[in-house]
């Protein structure tokens, strides 16, 4: 199965508008959606996305999901690995990146001065 996105070219990305916060994510974490879409029950699709955090904000549990994921942050601290409390973890600056196959725990996340990512999130071919 073919993956589809909508063909665009290039345009200036508005950072204040088309944020919403994602579905079991705390208040303070909100993403924008730039291409595509992932269906996670059909286990289809490609989705790029904006995420940010707003300064103090932080997860609480670990992240797993069924889809690939690419992260590069692109602004800001990220912190890894905090616990519930939002304590402690290893700090990442702008320019770093990770690659996630499916079923890899990762997170908790914190933000102290808060960050944005751009994330690319899909699922194998079948």
């Amino acid at each position: 199965m073919a993956i589809h996105k909508e063909h665009k070219e290039f345009y200036t990305v508005d950072l204040e508008k088309g944020w919403e916060v994602p579905p079991g994510y705390p208040s303070g974490i909100e993403q924008q959606i730039l291409a595509g879409s992932l269906d996670e029950k059909k286990k289809i699709g490609f989705r790029t996305r904006h995420l940010r955090f707003k300064p103090g904000t932080y997860t609480t549990a670990p992240f797993v999901h069924e889809y690939w994921e690419e992260v590069y942050l692109v602004s800001g601290d990220l912190i890894v690995g905090n616990d519930a409390n939002g304590n402690g973890g290893e700090k990442f600056g702008p320019h770093t990146y990770a690659c996630r196959p499916p079923g890899t725990y990762h997170g908790p996340f914190k933000s102290e001065t808060g960050c944005l990512l751009l994330e690319l999130h899909y699922f194998d071919e079948k």
